[in-house]
């Protein structure tokens, strides 16, 4: 086995995803705590400003108590290197989300066991399934009140179509979460939380079942009889998904999740690249660039892109060459990421995740490829945006600082900056899937790059992606308006879902789609 195929098997590379408050970013920093690398967890909600979230590094996210960005963590337990990539919960940021996915193998679902499978969570669950994603699904906050054990897995089928696959088993005697059964060996762990806010790790209890309560045992009697056991090719194919239980504020079955993560989690694989031919781990180096940040330390402003290493060894000063523009680029400044911390990478293999500082011509859904052994990986999904609002400099002697703000928070994705053919840069209209991307836009407009903005209201309620042929003849209709993006390609606004649907309908010649691909 060579080298890099070795140093492959040995990586983890996935995602937390969850509906928001379900305790994603609480569980993201219990890991952290559980593989040494922190050694105090501050979680999002503790009711002592002490500790800032590791992962939510921007100001924002720790005044308002949510994850708004995503976060790469990169460290080591037994002996695998896990890279952990913290997705934004709340629905607004679905689309920073979607583009972190295509950079994972693996995906830890958080579930809330008191409300179940809730919206957010099935549309990220859909994302992972139509890219074949395997789940582990951890139910959290076991220590409030809940409904039964298997009132929970009928939900998770019932919603999302996929049987879950009990691991461990909560103890939970007339409503009092004790710890949790391992159902492979049939040792029960039960936890003391012994610091506030589970900051440091659970003191844990292991012994049989003989001592565990007889309805849990009669529980487990009936998993057993029912043959509810772990299925690994069902889990790798996607039809099925582990489920752990257990409380992520109080570190209860942290560690077992973190266990099963390096256990059944997939290494890196061959990528099909846009051709949809397979391209081998062991091959020349390639790499996804999945997210491009600015800022991310603001004494240095500068500006940081994430790629996922798809494929041979990546070493630094190396040339790169991007597939998109031809343009060749030489890797002096990579990092490893670690929330706003940052270090130095000499090298990196497949399924680690490195950051290019101020490689200013990438872009997400760009490929990097070696000289000499070209690739491309099919492009990053883009959604139609839903809210529309057009940017103003709230001071005009800023407009500098204001238009690169502005075509910084564009290329970042943070919202996506429209512009109309007559109008250039005098009024850009800032296109959200979200509402609250404005605010994050807002902020940073004003924190980051000292240009405050004046938002107002547009007439426009849905945008469709279009092409250059059908571009012309919606011009020419009524209550529509053509935009382009910063890569030129242009978008339909439209002044009401009704006249979408209708021009849809009346001119099913036009291409009219509600996916970017480009």
């Amino acid at each position: 086995m060579s080298v890099v195929s070795a140093e492959a098997a040995r990586r983890r590379t996935f995602a937390i995803i969850s509906h928001p408050d379900a305790g994603k970013t609480t569980l993201t920093e219990k890991f952290l705590l559980y593989a040494g690398a922190i050694q105090q967890a501050g979680a999002v909600q503790s009711r002592k400003a002490e500790r800032a979230t590791t992962s939510d590094w921007l100001e924002l996210e720790q005044k308002r108590g949510i994850s708004v960005t995503s976060a790469v963590a990169r460290f080591e337990h037994d002996h695998t290197v896990l890279n952990l990539l913290d997705t934004p919960g709340h629905r607004d940021f679905s689309e920073d989300t979607y583009r972190v996915l295509s950079g994972v193998d693996a995906a830890v679902m958080v579930i809330d066991a008191a409300r179940g499978v809730e919206p957010q969570t099935e549309k990220l669950y859909a994302v992972c399934k139509a890219r074949g994603t395997p789940i582990i699904t951890f139910v959290n906050k076991m220590d409030r009140p809940t409904p039964e054990p298997l009132e929970i897995l009928d939900d998770l089928e019932a919603k999302l179509g996929i049987p879950g696959q009990p691991v461990t088993w909560p103890i939970k005697p007339e409503g009092r979460f004790q710890g949790v059964v391992d159902r492979r060996d049939r040792h029960s762990y039960r936890f003391e939380a012994n610091t506030p806010g589970g900051a440091r790790m659970a003191q844990e209890d292991e012994g049989g079942v003989e001592g565990v309560a007889e309805v849990v045992r009669e529980e487990l009697d009936l998993l057993d009889a029912v043959g509810a056991d772990i299925d690994i090719d069902a889990f790798l194919a996607g039809e099925a998904t582990p489920v752990f239980f257990g409380s992520a504020l109080s570190n209860f079955g942290v560690r077992l999740l973190l266990d099963a993560v390096v256990a059944y989690a997939p290494p890196p694989a061959a990528r099909p690249d846009r051709e949809d031919r397979a391209h081998p781990v062991d091959g020349p180096f390639s790499g996804l660039v999945f997210k491009v940040q600015a800022n991310l330390d603001p004494r240095h402003r500068d500006r940081l892109a994430f790629i996922r290493v798809c494929s041979g060894r990546f070493e630094r000063g190396a040339t790169l060459v991007n597939a998109r523009t031809g343009r060749k680029t030489v890797a002096k400044y990579a990092h490893a990421v670690f929330g706003r911390d940052r270090e130095t990478v000499d090298e990196a293999f497949p399924g680690d995740v490195i950051g290019l500082v101020n490689a200013t011509d990438l872009r997400a859904g760009d490929t990097l490829h070696a000289e000499g052994a070209e690739v491309v990986f099919p492009p990053l999904p883009t959604f139609t945006p839903e809210h529309f609002q057009t940017a103003h400099p709230a001071d005009r002697s800023r407009i500098k600082q204001f238009r690169r703000g502005v075509q910084q928070l564009d290329e970042e994705g943070v919202v996506q900056v429209l512009r109309h053919d007559d109008l250039g840069d005098q009024a850009p209209i800032w296109a959200a899937v979200g509402q609250l991307q404005f605010d994050v836009a807002s902020w940073r407009m004003a924190h980051e790059f000292g240009a405050p903005v004046r938002l107002e209201g547009t007439r426009f309620e849905v945008a469709r992606a279009t092409d250059d042929a059908s571009a012309a003849e919606l011009e020419a209709m009524r209550d529509v308006d053509v935009y382009r993006r910063d890569n030129g390609v242009p978008l339909a606004l439209f002044r009401s879902r009704f006249v979408a649907e209708r021009i849809a309908r009346d001119h099913p010649e036009l291409a009219l789609d509600t996916l970017i691909l480009s």
